[in-house]
């Protein structure tokens, strides 16, 4: 079986290349791919080769598939696995293997990983139980459960306590105050709705940025207007030029007394600092975001630690759990993980766009491996129709959805541009 994949082949380098697969083993899947998108976490392993802790030593010498956010189809079933799985089964995968190793699809292996036309999922995988299936047919949604996965997590590892009672309460707390900085991004957007339509019904949520665009989208995708009559609030808030964003933040908890829970969507000193000055009583600070420097660091309020009860948790991630839960919420329409897309493109787009990742605004980049198109924005298509009549037909559907991408807009591309 051969495949089309990107794979990395050392820092800065990604490559288009098609391959022979191996022989699939008796405890493994041959899985055909269908949609992948691209985090954050891809670049990093993009720009780092081998110095990335997930990514092996000799990755020059056998280069590694890259995408790790992926749903798909079941192609072929290995022989000890046939009353397990079945051929056409839709699937997402979850990747997190978990340790010793820490490896996992899109980082660390030649034959595993989500930008590619087949891919294999070897024993390791299959033993983790990382195949989860999908019954939808919108496959974008389903590789977006894993950012959703993560987000997740990330509110059910945060945590509080009671003082001289050993146990933690695991999440958010319920009812809250939370404060999300740097957060009107794609991971930003899935932790708002997820704090919306959740479990944990926050009674505030306030949502930082320094880009006024982004903010914008946000509001209108997820507007404060959801809230009313509930009692609860959402606010957005551009902290760029406010002389003192701390005491405009704190001002809108009860009394200024603070917030339980801060979630940190940028890997930014001043950002963690200013949510240092931010926390409550027995707050919980999540540092969401994944630094690429290994000596990052910030300045942090032992004194809140000792008297205020004042904690760090950090996640990377998440549990199966966490997986199927997104994909239930996902399945209910509680959470719409489309809100993430800004751009669309086939396989030959991938290099490309990690090459130019940091001069391509906007949230998720949603990948079609059957596909063949540049990367484009969402907010573009209707200015390419003048030279290509497809794109007029995907901007009208895209329009007719508040400018969201969905499953009509999958089925017209796949259609038209494979």
């Amino acid at each position: 079986m051969k495949t089309r994949a990107v794979y990395i082949a050392g820092a800065h380098k990604a490559v288009l290349a098609e391959n022979e697969l191996p022989p699939l083993g008796p405890r493994e899947v041959l899985m055909k791919v269908a949609a992948s998108s691209m985090c954050y976490s891809t670049y990093k392993a993009y720009c780092l080769g081998a110095e990335h802790k997930r990514v092996p030593d000799d990755v020059a010498e056998h280069p590694v598939m890259t995408g790790h956010e992926f749903s798909g189809e079941i192609a072929e079933v290995g022989s000890e696995l046939t009353g397990r799985y079945r051929v056409g089964q839709r699937i997402v995968i979850q990747p997190a293997m978990g340790l010793p190793s820490g490896y996992s699809p899109g980082y660390s292996y030649p034959a595993y990983g989500g930008d590619a036309t087949y891919t294999i999922v070897p024993e390791v995988a299959i033993d983790k139980d990382a195949i989860l299936p999908y019954d939808g047919t919108y496959m974008a949604n389903g590789c977006l459960a894993e950012p959703l996965m993560c987000i997740i997590g990330a509110f059910h590892a945060s945590y509080h306590t009671t003082q001289y009672v050993y146990e933690h309460e695991m999440g958010i707390k319920r009812g809250g105050a939370l404060a999300l900085l740097g957060a009107a991004g794609p991971m930003g957007l899935a932790a708002v709705e997820y704090a919306l339509n959740g479990p944990y019904q926050p009674t505030l949520i306030i949502v930082t940025d320094i880009d006024q665009t982004r903010l914008d989208r946000a509001r209108r995708l997820l507007p404060p207007e959801r809230l009313e009559g509930t009692g609860r609030r959402l606010v957005y808030l551009n902290t760029a030029g406010c002389d003192d964003p701390v005491d405009l933040l704190r001002g809108h908890t009860p009394h200024s007394m603070g917030f339980d829970d801060i979630m940190v969507f940028a890997a930014s000193r001043p950002l963690l600092e200013m949510a240092d000055r931010l926390k409550g009583r027995d707050c919980c600070l999540n540092f969401f975001a994944g630094p690429t420097d290994k000596d990052f660091s910030a300045t942090f309020n032992f004194y809140d630690v000792h008297y205020e009860s004042a904690h760090v948790v950090g996640t990377s991630g998440g549990a199966r759990s966490d997986m199927l839960e997104a994909l239930q919420l996902t399945a209910e329409g509680k959470l719409n993980p489309s809100l993430m897309i800004t751009h669309v493109g086939g396989l030959d787009a991938v290099p490309h766009t990690l090459e130019h990742f940091k001069e391509t605004p906007g949230g998720k980049k949603l990948f079609y491996p059957w596909a063949t198109m540049p990367l484009v924005a969402l907010a573009d298509l209707r200015a390419k129709a003048a030279q290509d009549r497809r794109y007029a037909t995907l901007a009208d559907i895209v329009e007719a959805n508040d400018g969201i991408w969905c499953e009509e807009a999958e089925a017209f591309l796949l259609e038209n541009f494979s």
